[in-house]
């Protein structure tokens, strides 16, 4: 459960995914007696979580005009910047390669669609849309953590020998 709520926080791990996943074997083992409310929560957290996946890049990348190529932009540079330094895994590189690769990939999506501003301006509003898409993703990284640390809570609230439910 707590690699779930790791991977709530990280971007590209499976988080509140595997906190359900683990409420369900859990249920398997111990009959699913008195899990009722940690399923029904994590559930509810798992379908809150793809929606704020969803919402959190692209509402940072509309408050500051961000194209459609500037989005497809940071989707390509977050799959090339994780899986391209995948190698590196044990160093942690590859979850920073994530970051820049979003940052790097919005900007040059948004580079290349503004093609009738000048330079400078091109380059300003690139960079600021490269930003808002990774300020959206981080606030959204952290809501679904906190959706993770509520499943769990409620997972041993619920399951704890003489429970308090």
């Amino acid at each position: 459960m707590m690699v779930g709520v790791v991977g709530a926080v990280v971007p590209a791990l499976p988080g509140i995914t595997l906190i359900v996943g683990a409420i369900v074997v859990w249920g398997l083992v111990a009959g699913f007696v008195g899990l009722k409310w940690a399923l029904g929560v994590a559930i509810a957290a798992l379908i809150l979580s793809f929606a704020i996946d969803y919402l959190a890049g692209v509402l940072g990348a509309q408050r500051v005009g961000a194209s459609n190529w500037g989005q497809v932009g940071a989707f390509v540079g977050m799959f090339l910047g994780l899986f391209g330094l995948l190698p590196l895994l044990p160093t942690g590189i590859p979850l920073l390669g994530l970051l820049v690769g979003t940052v790097l990939g919005a900007f040059v999506g948004e580079f290349l669609h503004r093609r009738e501003l000048k330079l400078l301006l091109r380059v300003k509003q690139s960079a600021k849309v490269g930003l808002a898409i990774v300020v959206g993703t981080l606030v959204g990284n952290i809501l679904q953590g906190v959706l993770a640390l509520i499943s769990l809570v409620v997972f041993l609230v619920t399951t704890w020998p003489g429970n308090w439910a």
